[in-house]
């Protein structure tokens, strides 16, 4: 499973690699504390907190800059942590502008990534912030189960209690 592939897409989002240049425009939507208040670090609206994101965002070889149908930055998400043998992979770090909370570009994306990873694997694993309300009801909204509590370390963050969702191919 290549980790970053480069054809997805619909006609409401595209996802592309995330590159080292995309640092200033993905900031933009960051800065936003709005966005932070409910995820496990809500002090990542900060600039040299959201450079530790964006850093282990590339790091980490799975990370994907979201564009919108008018190929503006509204955030970003990734796969990680793919485990070939136990035929899994996770999705996360997700963030989107607040302008697209509500509508359908939080659903497209993932249902783009869901569709792309269900051709190499069997079970999808995400991991919510215990306090981000909005994205658990984001996961039952797309039918997925919670199936647990973990204590998740983020890159260079403290370690946080999450919820873990699965879903699994059909």
């Amino acid at each position: 499973m290549n980790l970053q592939p480069t054809h997805l897409h619909s006609e409401l989002v595209s996802l592309r690699p995330l590159a080292f240049t995309d640092f200033e425009s993905l900031y933009q939507v960051a800065s936003d504390p709005l966005i932070w208040e409910q995820h496990p670090n809500p002090d990542r609206y900060k600039h040299e907190v959201f450079q530790n994101y964006f850093k282990g965002a590339l790091e980490s070889g799975g990370a994907f800059i979201v564009l919108d149908e008018h190929h503006q930055v509204i955030g970003s998400t990734r796969f990680y942590d793919y485990k070939p043998a136990d035929s899994e992979v996770k999705i996360g770090y997700t963030f989107f502008a607040r302008a697209c909370w509500g509508g359908l570009y939080n659903r497209t994306t993932k249902l783009l990534m869901l569709s792309y990873a269900f051709d190499f694997v069997n079970r999808v694993i995400f991991h919510v912030g215990a306090n981000n309300i909005r994205s658990q009801k984001a996961m039952e909204k797309l039918g997925a189960t919670k199936v647990g509590e973990e204590e998740v370390a983020y890159y260079g963050e403290a370690t946080r209690l999450n919820y873990v969702y699965v879903f699994s191919r059909k």
